[in-house]
């Protein structure tokens, strides 16, 4: 200290693990589902749904240019002994891009499962470095005489990665501070791929601490007027990244302990305070992450599936809102003065916009124009998002600029109520000549929790279907097969199981 008083010298006295590593850690290598969760059949056959309806996203994404040519090695006739399968593709990769192309697949059409509390996301999107990683390993294991992973392996990984995002997403608002939700699809994929290499717990903190420090995205692309197709391969980036991480701790790569919390230097001082002026305010001590509840099995067991449209999950109810209203003003379109759109007030941040749209993924996360497809159509699939569709169909701008979006301040409250996370909507329709609908409302959609008796057929059928665009029946048949049955799927091997994914 100088007899200014100023400081000099920095203490160089290595810390501990930030405890939030440490539990994170240790809930990825201690906790049993089996043992520990009291739903635990739940869990495991959520987790076998979420597969399956995870994988047909992917396989459905493939018939997209934009889409396939993001995939394949990064060199030309690069070849990988024991690569990973992309499935649906002849790829064979080293698990790093194999977990990029997966996760790519997977979130590209916008139709894989949704997580929706402080932060918003889609668990399944850890599913690239998990699947990657554990056929990698599984090839690599036979060729030496091991025995592979088994599918079970692959839920659980799936389980405990849904948890870390989910449970982490409940209090703390990363898309508050400008940073993209994938910041969490790499830290849990991360942790789970550390598990699936058997790293000791050092090592796996060591990674974990790796992710914090990485350098997070920006939420930049996802928002108007700067929205784009880096959105759908965001995720990607994000568990492919994870997997590299890990392979540089493997490596004996040191970690950084206080990656959360150094003064100046740490995450929650260069990004979870000075760019939010109220978490700025707020005591030190509150400027971390909380934890609403100890992980668990709870995220997979109330994971919400997109089931009936490739749509931000924040229009859901509205575009099966407008599905209902269809027939009863399909023959008045041109009679329409004025749309009201009643939402909740996350669906206002993020997806409510007016003006052009210049992309697809513009157009799949705008609230207007999600809700004039359906209301012209009676249905919303991907292919309505594209250029040309939009080029076409020019009376849905003309529908979009009669729609007023409105608060209801209950939705609102509904949607952060733990007893409910609704994600609700509603529509009415007022005609020229002074009549109206009447206002339909949707508050649960059929992927939610309290729809599931109802909503999973639909997914079973969503999965039959998407196996189709890529397959022809007899294997379609062996693989829903083969899913529909839990205890088969989880002793499964998992080089047998992608082995069924292959094309030629």
């Amino acid at each position: 200290m100088t007899d200014t008083g100023k400081m000099t010298v920095e203490s160089n006295v290595r810390p501990e693990y930030d405890t939030e590593i440490q539990k994170i850690a240790d809930y990825v290598l201690n906790y049993s589902i089996d043992d520990d969760s009291p739903n635990s059949d739940v869990a495991w056959s959520t987790a076998r749904y979420c597969l399956m309806d995870t994988l047909g996203c992917g396989l459905l994404a493939l018939r997209f240019p934009e889409c396939t040519k993001h995939l394949g090695p990064d060199c030309d006739d690069q070849i990988t002994p024991n690569g990973a399968r992309v499935p649906g593709t002849s790829h064979r990769l080293d698990p790093i891009k194999a977990a990029f192309d997966i996760g790519c697949m997977v979130r590209w059409l916008d139709y894989n499962d949704t997580w929706l509390a402080a932060e918003w996301g889609h668990p399944s999107d850890n599913l690239g470095g998990i699947l990657a990683v554990a056929d990698y390993i599984s090839q690599k294991n036979v060729s030496q005489g091991r025995a592979a992973l088994t599918m079970k392996t692959v839920l659980e990984a799936m389980i405990m990665a849904h948890e870390i995002q989910g449970i982490l997403a409940l209090d703390n608002s990363f898309n508050r501070v400008g940073l993209d939700h994938v910041f969490l699809v790499k830290l849990a994929s991360t942790a789970v791929v550390a598990k699936l290499y058997e790293l000791p717990r050092e090592r796996m903190m060591a990674a974990i601490s790796q992710a914090i420090v990485d350098g997070q995205a920006l939420r930049t692309y996802r928002h108007a007027p700067n929205a784009g197709s880096r959105k759908s391969w965001a995720a990607g980036d994000a568990t492919s990244r994870a997997v590299r991480l890990v392979d540089i701790t493997k490596r004996g790569e040191m970690g950084i302990p206080g990656a959360l919390t150094a003064p100046q230097w740490g995450f929650y001082d260069v990004l979870f305070s000075h760019t939010n002026k109220d978490l700025a305010t707020k005591p030190e001590n509150e400027r971390r992450f909380t934890f609403q509840r100890d992980f668990g099995s709870y995220v997979m067991e109330n994971i919400l599936f997109k089931i009936s449209f490739p749509a931000e999950f924040h229009a859901q109810t509205a575009c099966e809102a407008a599905v209902i209203l269809h027939p009863r003003i399909e023959d008045r379109i041109d009679d329409i003065e004025k749309i009201v759109l009643t939402t909740h007030d996350s669906a206002i941040r993020i997806i409510s916009k007016e003006g052009a749209l210049a992309n697809p993924a513009d157009r799949d996360h705008c609230l207007q124009y999600m809700v004039a497809v359906p209301l012209l159509t009676g249905d919303l699939m991907a292919e309505n998002y594209e250029d040309d569709y939009h080029e076409q169909h020019l009376s849905i701008d003309e529908l979009r600029s009669k729609m007023v979006v409105e608060e209801d301040t209950r939705y609102s409250k509904d949607y952060h109520d733990p007893s409910k996370r609704s994600i609700a909507n509603a529509i009415q329709i007022f005609f020229k000549d002074g009549t109206s609908t009447d206002k339909v409302a949707v508050e649960y959609p059929i992927g939610h929790k309290r729809r599931r008796e109802e909503g999973l057929p639909v997914l079973e059928a969503k999965f039959q279907a998407n196996l189709a665009t890529r397959f022809i029946d007899s294997r379609c048949e062996e693989i829903f097969a083969l899913c529909d049955d839990q205890a088969q799927l989880e002793q499964t091997p998992v080089n047998e199981f992608m082995d069924m994914f292959v094309t030629n």
